[in-house]
């Protein structure tokens, strides 16, 4: 029997079939392929990968935060942690400004307790870096779906007694270096002294009221980074933040 003869112009059959089979293949390896780019995004991180992420999330916080409060204006110049005239002695501040004078000297303290704060706020950086070493797993897993400063209250919690001792004296040294210890004995003295005054000052321990605010302005900031870093891809600045994130964010 004769075989049936193909149209004019019609591919050999065994030519087909390799076309089809070869656009199969083709076809298989595109979308393989594909699937291997997008595997990174969507691929499970480890427990090591967290924790090496949330540390690096925290080195770059709390290391911007550090290097922003450290210099001029750090704090002066930042209205939400600008540290202000203690609160607690208004009735001094009220005598002394009804003086001549004396809001320019009522200002002049207040500056010079910033730029104490300032020239404390290098101390927080050696013992940031210990808490953030010491991260562990579990720490890491619960602060990977926490809140926007999750990670910022962990440090807190690790950090703060350990900033306050080591902050204060520093403080104090630096009150002292830039006349802000003297400027608060002169108003004290000049508020005691007045006949008015009916209860004297006597905590003269400014540098406790500086530091407690001067803390508090640090973790202020320090949460504020790790907000961005959490919410805003820009402030990603490494691949590993970029695929930790993306994972807690999804």
């Amino acid at each position: 029997m004769r075989s049936q003869a193909q149209p004019k112009g019609a591919l050999p059959l065994y030519s087909y079939r390799r076309r089809v089979g070869l656009m199969l293949t083709v076809g298989i390896l595109f979308f393989s392929a594909c699937e291997k780019l997008a595997l990174p995004e969507g691929a499970p991180l480890s427990e090591e990968e967290v924790v090496a992420g949330l540390k690096e999330a925290l080195r770059v916080s709390t290391d911007t935060t550090v290097r922003h409060l450290n210099r001029l204006d750090g704090y002066y110049g930042d209205e939400l942690i600008r540290i202000l005239f203690p609160p607690d002695a208004q009735r001094l501040r009220t005598a002394i400004e009804a003086l001549p004078r004396g809001q320019e000297l009522i200002q002049d303290l207040v500056i010079k307790m910033n730029r104490a704060a300032e020239e404390a706020a290098a101390e927080a950086k050696p013992i940031f870096w210990n808490a953030i070493t010491a991260l562990t797993i579990e720490d890491g897993m619960r602060i990977l779906k926490g809140d926007s400063v999750a990670a910022t209250r962990y440090l807190q919690e690790k950090t703060y007694d350990s900033l306050y001792a080591r902050y204060k004296p520093k403080i104090q040294e630096a009150m002292e270096s830039v006349g802000a210890q003297q400027a608060w004995e002169s108003l004290v003295d000049t508020y005691n002294n007045l006949p008015t005054t009916f209860t004297p000052i006597e905590n003269r321990d400014l540098a406790a009221y500086v530091t407690d605010r001067a803390l508090y302005g640090l973790f202020l900031k320090v949460g504020e980074h790790e907000t961005r870093i959490r919410r805003d891809v820009a402030y990603r600045v490494t691949d590993l933040l970029r695929k930790v994130f993306a994972h807690a964010t999804s």
